[in-house]
């Protein structure tokens, strides 16, 4: 356990998937926190794992953690998070109302219909009306894998499948979009070469690619980032969106 944290945490830090992917959500943060007036916007991060997320979200407000996992957490706790605590998605220990952004990286993939519906529901209990939810998951049933494995991935989502969830839930979404569209035929081909040996518990993905590889395929999500800034991707193999509580009247 202790080396697959030290893995996790090292591709959270170096691996060109979380480049990408810190690139991609930043612009909707920004977003997010715009609408903040007059002070720091609360933030609470559903799934904070070793703690790496909070560090950049960090840059927008006062950040909160929760994950159900106590190894992760002790592990963030040992690189200096106080902020956190252990706690499940699906019941959040915070009061009505109470945080101005709610984000969720890679989690609700790990619950089933029932468990990603009482989630998204927790998520817009603790979120001031008017507030913005941020959430990522897996996408396309196709791509399912060795990965999938490891991370306890339930389902991939599609564009329609998460965004009946979110609606359901009672958000208004803003900006739904696939991503990491730019390296899909690697990703799928990948995803095709284990299916036909079998799925298995594999930690290959969250190993960091050698530095020409690593550089070259950050580059190419750069790209892709600076795109999505004006135009959302028809396919890819994450899902991204931006969601809001509605404002009472």
């Amino acid at each position: 356990m202790d080396r697959l944290l030290e893995m996790t945490a090292r591709a959270e830090r170096e691996h060109f998937w979380f480049h990408g992917f810190r690139r991609f959500v930043r612009p909707l943060l920004e977003e997010a926190a715009r609408t903040i007036e007059g002070r720091d916007a609360r933030i609470l991060d559903c799934g904070c794992g070793t703690g790496n997320n909070l560090r950049m979200l960090r840059r927008f407000g006062k950040a909160t953690g929760i994950d159900l996992t106590y190894s992760g957490l002790a592990y963030a706790q040992r690189e200096g998070e106080r902020s956190i605590a252990q706690a499940s998605a699906t019941a959040l220990p915070f009061p009505d109302r109470e945080f101005d952004i709610v984000t969720s990286f890679d989690v609700i993939y790990a619950l089933d219909d029932r468990g990603a519906a009482t989630a998204l529901n927790e998520m817009y209990r603790v979120m001031r009306p008017g507030g913005y939810l941020l959430l990522n998951v897996a996408a396309l049933p196709g791509l399912r894998g060795n990965h999938s494995v490891l991370g306890g991935e339930v389902q991939r989502y599609t564009r329609r499948s998460l965004r009946a969830h979110i609606e359901r839930a009672g958000f208004s979404v803003k900006r739904l979009t696939y991503t990491n569209a730019s390296i899909l035929p690697i990703v799928a081909g990948v995803r095709f070469a284990q299916r036909l040996v079998g799925h298995r518990e594999s930690t290959r993905e969250i190993t960091v690619p050698s530095p020409p590889v690593n550089r070259a395929l950050a580059v190419v999500l750069a790209i892709e980032a600076a795109a999505l800034r004006v135009v959302d991707m028809p396919i890819g193999s994450s899902l991204l969106t931006l969601a809001s509580r509605p404002r009472e009247l």
